[in-house]
């Protein structure tokens, strides 16, 4: 099946597009992603459980405005560019953008988003399942990673 036909089939099933990873360990561990239709952050409470293993871990849950996502997809775009050219052998790791120092714009942007990171009081607690597929280009690309959320009440 084409990228463009699985893609369209997990929508239909109540996927819903990631934007941005901001941390994976073992799984997506926080990020951006539309839940409801609308964007949302996302951040697991349990940090570094495996999600291969917990099928019920869940993740706080709560909006990202337009100006947020746009700033995360830059950020995140940034990120991108930098991967392909390490995946290339262009770069060395130590040059990594989150480093700092490294990319001015990227670290404006982390200024900018470092406190729309932090879960709000009224967080909802939710449980995703998550769908990867595949796709020309590679796991990181700037219209975001390669998987898909399924969200449910925790």
């Amino acid at each position: 099946m084409s990228e463009r036909g699985q893609w369209a089939r997990l929508l239909e099933t109540e996927f819903e597009q990631v934007y941005v990873e901001n941390d994976w360990y073992d799984g997506p561990r926080s990020g951006v992603a539309s839940v409801g239709g609308l964007p949302h952050y996302f951040e697991s409470v349990d940090g570094y459980a495996n999600p291969e293993v917990d099928t019920t871990e869940e993740f706080l849950v709560w909006p990202a405005d337009r100006l947020t996502l746009d700033m995360e997809r830059e950020q995140w775009s940034i990120f991108c560019s930098w991967n392909a050219r390490y995946e290339a052998g262009e770069v060395a790791a130590d040059t990594h953008p989150r480093g700092g120092g490294v990319n001015a714009r990227y670290d404006e942007l982390q200024v900018l988003l470092d406190p729309r990171r932090k879960a709000p009081a009224d967080a909802r607690r939710l449980v995703p399942e998550w769908r990867s597929y595949e796709r020309p280009g590679g796991r990181y690309l700037p219209e975001g990673p390669d998987y898909l959320a399924r969200w449910r009440p925790a």
